[in-house]
């Protein structure tokens, strides 16, 4: 895990453009991989360099050599996280990933994430992540232990599946609502507003597996 403390202002190692006869940065460097990460992010969300320079406050120029891993630093990092809604640590994480095929998460281990609109009582506990910059899917184990809890509906890309594994729950996709018990599965269109309606028994806990489609780059 990479500590920040008092290094707001710090460079990551530079990385120098090779000249035309070298071998391309390798996909594990640092400032490269956070380079092309980020530039993938501001593609997913349809934004231009000019917009993402403009909510980081730096200018075009900065932000395109930042994505072509040329130069950092973590001050300008915090701002461009903040301008496209993620944060340092998950940026990094992504980069922490092993090169093998798989990924161990033991229990209680999974990345705690807080789902906009959620508060008290409602965690989600992410159980893999893609390594770069697209995510493809993304798995989450869900605990729910207040009954008072209002819950919002959430909407997003893709595909959702659910598996409840404790408990009982009424949930809504739509206009149509869905009693689960124990065993029970849900699969749905993420983009139609869905959430849970009642919590009929606690605690709950479910699997919630996010299956993202390919969508249209943006330049």
């Amino acid at each position: 895990m990479f500590h920040f403390t008092n290094l707001q202002h710090a460079s990551i190692k530079s990385v120098k453009t090779p000249p035309a006869t070298a071998v391309p940065p390798a996909a594990d460097d640092l400032d490269f991989f956070v380079g092309k990460t980020l530039s993938a992010l501001r593609r997913q969300q349809r934004l231009t360099i000019a917009d993402v320079a403009h909510r980081a406050a730096i200018s075009r120029g900065m932000l395109s050599k930042i994505e072509n891993g040329q130069t950092t630093s973590l001050d300008t990092l915090h701002r461009l996280t903040d301008a496209l809604g993620i944060s340092l640590s998950t940026l990094f994480q992504r980069f922490q990933l092993p090169d093998g095929g798989a990924q161990y998460v033991r229990k209680g281990e999974g990345l705690e994430v807080v789902r906009r609109g959620t508060r008290r009582a409602h965690t989600y506990h992410l159980l893999a992540a893609d390594r770069g910059p697209k995510r493809h899917f993304e798995p989450f184990l869900v605990t729910l232990t207040d009954e008072s809890e209002i819950f919002p509906r959430f909407e997003h890309p893709g595909t959702e599946f659910i598996y409840l594994l404790e408990g009982k729950i009424r949930y809504k996709h739509g206009k149509q609502s869905y009693t689960l018990s124990p065993g029970d599965a849900l699969t749905f269109r993420g983009d139609i507003p869905h959430g849970p309606e009642t919590l009929i028994k606690l605690p709950i806990r479910m699997l919630s597996i996010i299956i993202y489609h390919e969508e249209p780059s943006a330049m």
